[in-house]
Formats: C-alpha cells, sequence, structure tokens
C-alpha cells in the first residue's frame, strides 16, 4: 500500500507532558512546522487520568504559556490532572504546533524518517529533528510474575483511575494497595473516592518515612506479595513478612502502584543505545541520544517523575533541537557513561556531553533500591574522586535522590565510565 509522503521540520512522538511543553516551545521559537503525534485519541498523558490536585503550582510555565496565549488569568495554587492535561495541550496549539491523536508510529523509515498509521491512512513523514517522547507505563500483574489464580479485580494505577474517572465503573469494595510510592497514594486517594474501603497498602521495604493519608488505612512494610486468590472475582492477597509470617488479606480488588518501565519500543527499533539502569535510551545533559539528530525527554528517560519535571524537560529539549536545526550543535556519542552502584538504581542523565553540557537546575536525578540514612554520594572515574556530596536527609525508594552536577568539567573525556556509588 502507497505511504503518502510528508516533511516537517521536527517530529515529536507523543503528547504527554513533555512532548506538549516541547512543542510549545519550539513553536514559539518559530520553528514553522512543529508536529506532535499522539497514539491515544486524547493528548495529556498520564495527567488526564490524576483527578487529585497538586498539578502546576507557582513554578508551572505550562499554565502560564496557556494563560498568556488565551488572556485567561494564570492560577498559581495547583490543579487537577485533567486540568493541567487541557492547558499543556492548549498552549502547544496557541503556540503554533500541529497536533495528530489517533496516530501511531509503527517504525523508523530513515534516520530522522518515521511510519505511520492513522486516520490519514498510512504516511512517512521526515524530520530535520526528532524528540521521543513516548513516556512511561506501569507493569501489569504479568510482567511481576505474582503467582496464583487470573481472577477480575486486579488494576494498575493507570487502569484503576482510567476505570473509575473516564468509564465511571464500580471497582469494588474493599482494595489493597501494593506500593508506597507517591502513585500508590494516589491510587488509595482514588479507591477512597469510588466507595471503596483501602484494607492495608503493602510494601516490601522494611520502614517507610511515608504514612497514608488515612489514619484508618495500616501501612504493612517488609511485606512480599506471593500469590492472588480467588476465581470469579478477586478474594484475598496472600504476603509474606520479613519475619516469616504468611498472612491473606481479604479483598475484592488490589492495585499494583509503581514499578513504572520507559515506552521504549520505538527507540529500541530504531537502534538506539539503552541504559541497563533505566531501561530509556541512554542521553546526555542536551537529551541527545546516539542517534545524532534524535532526542528525547520526559518520563521515557526516568519513569517515572512528576508531570512538571516532564514538561521542565520538554522544554529543555528545545534549546539543542534548536542549535541542531541552525547547525551548531555538538557531535553526540562521544561522551562516557554514567554507571551507579548497588543500591543505587539508575542515573539521569547517564552520559556525560562533549560540549560540558549540564542537566536542568545543574542536578543529576538518581533513584535507590532500599532506604539510605544520610548517604554519601561519591564520583569516581579510573580511581580518580571528582566529587563528594553528603546528602542531609534520607534516601528514599520511589522518591527522587539529588546529586550536583560541578564535577562534569573534570570528566576525563579518554577515559572510562564513570562510577557513582552510595556509601
Amino acid at each position: 500500500m502507497t505511504r503518502n509522503a510528508r516533511e516537517v521540520d521536527v517530529l515529536i512522538v507523543g503528547a504527554g507532558p513533555a512532548g506538549l511543553a516541547a512543542g510549545a516551545e519550539l513553536a514559539a521559537a518559530g520553528v514553522e512546522r512543529v508536529e506532535i503525534l499522539e497514539r491515544d485519541q486524547e493528548a495529556g498523558g498520564m495527567p488526564r487520568h490524576c483527578h487529585h490536585g497538586g498539578f502546576g503550582g507557582r513554578l508551572d510555565r505550562t499554565a502560564y504559556a496557556w494563560a498568556s496565549a488565551t488572556g485567561s488569568e494564570y492560577a498559581p495554587a495547583g490543579t487537577s490532572g485533567p486540568e493541567y492535561a487541557r492547558r499543556s495541550v492548549r498552549a502547544a496549539l496557541a503556540a503554533g504546533a500541529a497536533l495528530r491523536t489517533g496516530v501511531t508510529v509503527t517504525g523508523w523509515a530513515g534516520p530522522h524518517a518515521v511510519e505511520t498509521t492513522g486516520p490519514a491512512g498510512l504516511e512517512r513523514i521526515t524530520a530535520r529533528a526528532v524528540v521521543l517522547a513516548t513516556g512511561a507505563r506501569e507493569r501489569p500483574r504479568s510482567a511481576r510474575l505474582i503467582p496464583g489464580t487470573r481472577p477480575p479485580g486486579v488494576y494498575t494505577t493507570g487502569e484503576l483511575q482510567q476505570a473509575v474517572h473516564r468509564y465511571g465503573q464500580r471497582i469494588g469494595t474493599r482494595a489493597v494497595v501494593v506500593g508506597n510510592e507517591p502513585v500508590g497514594h494516589a491510587a488509595a486517594a482514588t479507591l477512597r473516592a469510588a466507595g471503596v474501603h483501602v484494607v492495608a497498602m503493602v510494601t516490601d521495604q522494611p520502614d517507610s518515612p511515608v504514612r497514608p493519608r488515612s489514619r484508618r488505612t495500616p501501612l504493612l512494610t517488609g511485606a512480599t506479595v506471593t500469590a492472588l486468590t480467588g476465581r470469579s472475582r478477586l478474594s484475598g492477597v496472600a504476603l509474606r513478612h520479613d519475619d516469616g509470617r504468611t498472612t491473606t488479606l481479604h479483598c475484592d480488588t488490589v492495585v499494583l502502584t509503581g514499578d513504572f518501565v520507559p515506552e521504549h519500543e520505538l527507540a529500541r527499533r530504531g537502534e538506539i543505545l539503552l541504559d541497563p539502569g533505566t531501561r530509556g535510551p541512554a542521553y546526555d545533559a542536551a537529551y541527545r541520544t546516539s542517534r545524532p539528530g534524535v532526542f528525547a525527554a520526559g518520563n521515557l528517560l526516568h519513569a517515572a517523575e512528576r508531570a512538571g519535571f516532564a514538561a521542565q524537560e520538554g522544554r529543555a529539549v528545545a534549546v539543542p533541537v534548536l542549535h541542531r536545526l541552525a547547525g551548531t550543535d555538538e557531535p553526540a556519542g562521544h561522551g562516557r557513561r554514567l554507571v551507579v552502584d548497588a543500591p543505587l538504581r539508575w542515573i539521569a542523565p547517564n552520559v556525560t556531553g562533549p560540549d560540558g553540557a549540564r542537566p536542568p537546575d545543574d542536578r543529576f536525578v538518581l533513584r535507590t533500591a532500599r532506604r539510605l540514612p544520610r548517604p554519601l554520594l561519591v564520583v569516581s572515574q579510573d580511581g580518580r574522586e571528582l566529587h563528594r556530596q553528603r546528602s542531609l536527609l534520607p534516601a528514599v525508594p520511589g522518591r527522587p535522590l539529588h546529586l550536583a552536577a560541578d564535577w562534569v568539567d573534570r570528566v576525563d573525556p579518554h577515559g572510562t565510565s564513570v562510577r557513582i556509588s552510595a556509601l
């Protein structure tokens, strides 16, 4: 079948907070043909399904851009996720970016060309620069290898929020939330809003400084889910505690939260180098991937940070993309890899730039697999210490840990990988 061929200046794949912010920033900077593709029928990304507040705020430039473009009043107080998504879409459109929904990118047709299918049929779109902003997803029960039967009543956070807020479905009466990250607390709030009693929140971490918002909801720490039981409907969640005890929580609903993985299929098909820690594209502080002219931003790079952080990266990626369009960008692919030692899980960005570029806010983001009380972060290369930094607060799984970037100029471009350890 013949494909319709088109050309644009910048093609952005994904219309979540990062992709929409990148489109708004590039179009506002004068790039004439900025096109954003979204495979869903509605743009906005994960915030569309998050009806709790906390989005936006006094540093939310996306909401400010939308208010400025439409002549509306800028409300600095945090808004709901759907309103945040709508404002992000309006900001991109008001700036002049083209947004097409219901379009799926099926593969690559060249270094900066992709093949798509959508309402307009089959297309081949060639761009001068490509930005991947495909986001992240929660791993479902099958990918988490939780044994037991396969009854109805098992959700991820995203599935739960869509069922409640988008489709108005009846969920159940008694629920267990597996996970104690912020997204787990959002899931618990969604359940309560739907009239479901939250029996408990469960985490395999031995302790946690974050407690459920409702005092009536117990937090079970050091507990691992060993099985889900039930046939026509979920009837219980079996747990094994650190001390060897076993118990079963009786419920008809379980929500598996967190455990995000990047939507990296398109990057992988393009043979873009992936980072083993984040499982997203390896990238430097200028958001350059191993494929020249292809950039990445948002939770595709580090599943999963807050929407405001993803939008900040979307705005930041516009600068190196503009340099690419102007022919003033530095060559990518010559930086040193950044490698973390256990119990650290990953660092982002994870490649040093050849031009000494630093990440937004002049700091790197790390995640840890277990709680660390006031960790000492040490950066070294080939036995030479480049930096050390004591954290004043504990490092907690599921929450970002930051590392200052004032050592990047001391990296030997001809040396081996840079290592980051937590002592």
